[in-house]
């Protein structure tokens, strides 16, 4: 494997010392960069990102310290050496604490700097040999998308490899951002149905009353707004796959029409009484467990045997933590391909945190919280502050977001709780507000907030599945 020579950047106002490192470092193997004007050292490391700098301790101009300093606050991760002809310990123990890791005196000891630079050319070299490891690894544990090298994400590799071929419906499990889309694209890749369309919709984020529309589609003058034919998601997937996340959203009346068409292939309109024949795959996700939801009557039982035909369990990431370095490797990769830099990898401080780090959201959250680090990072190490700054902001972005989930549920039991009052008193909604201890005022603000304030929905309150 052919390497690029370790890059040292020599910081010194002494001609003859820039010469003799010069020459010296050229015999053992690197590219020098000579700079004999501190204040134009940082510059150059930031733009060159050496691998060893050398720097004097006493110019006419700055302090070696202070150069010290400044390459650490701006993320310079090379190795950096300390020079000078007036020895002192007090300044290499102060050098030590700003992040030096040697202390060489003047005149050079040629023996330990030979060797110095041995080490560090070796060092370099072996962090190269790491990545393209690394990088091999990474493709070779890829699979349609996904990566694991873990046991557990392999038999799931295994799985999908062999369904692929033949399933016509699937019900995948997993925690939220667990990547349960991938594992919908990759049965379809997999398969025979790799040419035609996939088509992915969030059962979460269609509103209610427009699902049965979105799904089956309908004709003109079916609604209210209905001005033209409309071909639902089924007709628009025919041929290939329908992805469903978070099915358990569905709601229930809609749930026994998605039953019809897993069955029979035959799609109507809304608005239509001539059915149209589709044949589509099926792939349903869900984080919920639809059994807990089909002895509450929130999810039928039927659907629930005829999507559990096939079932795909994905693992959260706090169970296959063995595959967080090389989903890391890879979202670095394609981060660094997106914002113009390269990022040779985590410091090993960084890489623990993100070891031990509970993961509640999963690889997306992984995703999010190196995103950010790669952003903000000056140098191709991701140093540890990084990753501890960006998982502090995703933990406070997933503790609103679990806040707003909350605030979600709750709405959907109210609205829910209103239409099952509604209906029990024939639609008369004075005596609805009384039995919710709600003034009319309130009751119809909330029927505005719920979208149930329309003449259409105002009609059909009372037929409306509770």
């Amino acid at each position: 494997m052919t390497m690029a020579r370790p890059l040292l950047l020599v910081i010194d106002d002494e001609a003859a010392v820039l010469s003799i490192v010069r020459r010296v470092g050229e015999h053992q193997g690197f590219e020098v960069v000579t700079c004999a004007d501190g204040r134009q050292a940082l510059p150059l490391a930031e733009a060159r990102r050496p691998d060893l700098v050398m720097v004097d301790l006493r110019m006419p101009d700055v302090n070696g310290l202070d150069i010290v300093r400044a390459l650490r606050g701006a993320g310079v991760t090379a190795m950096i050496v300390l020079m000078t002809g007036f020895g002192s310990i007090d300044s290499a123990v102060e050098a030590v604490k700003l992040g030096a890791a040697d202390y060489l005196t003047k005149p050079f000891d040629m023996v330990r700097l030979i060797d110095m630079f041995t080490r560090v050319r070796e060092e370099t070299e072996r962090r190269a040999r790491l990545m393209a490891v690394d990088r091999d690894v990474a493709d070779r544990v890829e699979f349609a998308g996904m990566i694991g090298r873990s046991v557990i994400m392999q038999e799931v590799f295994d799985l999908i490899r062999r369904l692929a071929p033949h399933l016509r419906t699937a019900l995948v499990y997993g925690e939220t951002g667990t990547g349960k889309e991938l594992v919908a694209r990759a049965l379809h890749e997999c398969g025979p149905r790799k040419t035609k369309r996939f088509v992915a919709v969030n059962c979460s984020a269609v509103v209610e009353t427009l699902f049965e529309s979105e799904l089956f589609g309908h004709v003109r003058g079916a609604f209210t707004g209905a001005t033209d034919h409309k071909a639902g998601l089924f007709e628009t997937a025919d041929g290939g796959t329908l992805f469903l996340d978070e099915i358990g959203e569905l709601p229930v009346a809609l749930q026994a029409k998605l039953l019809r068409v897993l069955e029979s292939g035959e799609v109507q309109r809304v608005g239509s009484l001539q059915p149209v024949q589709t044949d589509v795959k099926v792939v349903c996700a869900t984080n919920r467990d639809l059994g807990v939801e089909a002895a509450a009557g929130r999810f039928r039982s039927d659907l629930l045997y005829r999507l559990n035909v096939v079932q795909i369990s994905l693992p959260a990431l706090r169970e296959r933590r063995e595959d967080i370095p090389y989903l890391t490797a890879a979202f670095l990769r394609e981060f660094g391909q997106r914002f113009g830099k390269t990022f040779s990898g985590l410091a090993l401080p960084a890489a623990r945190r993100l070891a031990d780090a509970p993961w509640p959201g999963n690889i997306r959250q992984l995703r999010n919280v190196l995103e950010r680090a790669c952003i903000l990072a000056d140098g191709p190490i991701i140093t540890e502050p990084a990753i501890h700054a960006s998982l502090r902001q995703s933990s406070a972005r997933a503790g609103q977001d679990e806040a707003d989930d909350a605030d979600q549920a709750l709405s959907s039991l109210e609205r829910q709780h209103i239409m099952k009052v509604i209906a029990e008193t024939g639609g008369n909604k004075a005596r609805a507000a009384r039995q919710l201890g709600l003034s009319r005022r309130a009751l119809y603000r909330r029927l505005e907030r719920y979208g149930l304030s329309q003449p259409d929905h105002r009609r059909s309150l009372a037929d409306e599945p509770v």
